[in-house]
């Protein structure tokens, strides 16, 4: 499995320590940035991520801000992808099953890194249950942003 990975500055700690974690169970990161304190601006790094999801460069991806929100807004702005905060293991699980998330998004100021692995591992090692949830994700991807859904 290929992993994206991006944050921006508030993040940048947390970033670092989940890529150790994730090497070490072995996955392959593409570690997307930012790498550095310097002020930078989240939605740069959910493009990054995002397209790298979507041109299936990496399997998934795992965004970190601050809170996490403004990644998932971010993200989900692009055709394709279904980004999800979550801040449990219960959702993290409910996001593959249900909906097919494939890009996590964390808060760095909201949860601390040894809350956040449990939640990743939970979202990596669940595969999506399809059946009854496939229409559902055919109708998020086939409905125009901007138009009212049916």
């Amino acid at each position: 499995m290929r992993i994206a990975i991006g944050s921006d500055h508030a993040a940048l700690d947390a970033k670092s320590d989940v890529v150790k974690h994730l090497a070490s169970r072995g996955i392959e990161v593409n570690d997307l940035g930012t790498h550095d304190t310097n002020s930078c601006d989240y939605p740069d790094y959910a493009a990054l991520v995002s397209t790298s999801v979507q041109q299936k460069e990496s399997d998934r991806g795992i965004l970190i801000c601050g809170t996490g929100i403004g990644m998932s807004i971010a993200a989900n702005r692009f055709k394709g992808i279904r980004a999800a905060l979550c801040y449990t293991e219960e959702l993290a699980m409910l996001s593959r099953q249900h909906n097919d998330a494939n890009i996590l998004c964390l808060g760095a100021r909201t949860q601390s890194v040894s809350y956040m692995i449990p939640i990743i591992d939970k979202w990596l090692d669940t595969a999506w249950e399809g059946d009854r949830h496939a229409r559902r994700i055919e109708k998020i991807e086939t409905n125009s942003r901007g138009q009212d859904a049916k």
